[in-house]
């Protein structure tokens, strides 16, 4: 089962809002996930980046792979991942 940290789309039409989530990477995109680490927000000025890095972190630990706009995200607020 390959895991990976990836964006959920939320929000309406033309205001998109993101959520960080880890899932299974056959899972559709706006699916069930197994738990959400943050959010991103880039209607907003600067764009609202929040992360819980410790659930990242062991979201890595255990073989998931960031995509790669999560990864940038996660360069961008600071985490190492």
């Amino acid at each position: 089962m390959a895991m990976k940290i990836r964006l959920t789309r939320m929000g309406c039409k033309k205001r998109p809002f993101y959520r960080i989530v880890a899932m299974d990477s056959a899972t559709r995109r706006d699916g069930r996930a197994l738990e959400y680490v943050g959010h991103y927000n880039p209607m907003v000025e600067p764009a609202d980046i929040k992360i819980d890095a410790e659930a990242v972190a062991k979201w890595i630990a255990c073989g998931a792979q960031p995509t790669d706009t999560v990864a940038a995200l996660l360069r961008k607020a600071g985490i190492k991942s």
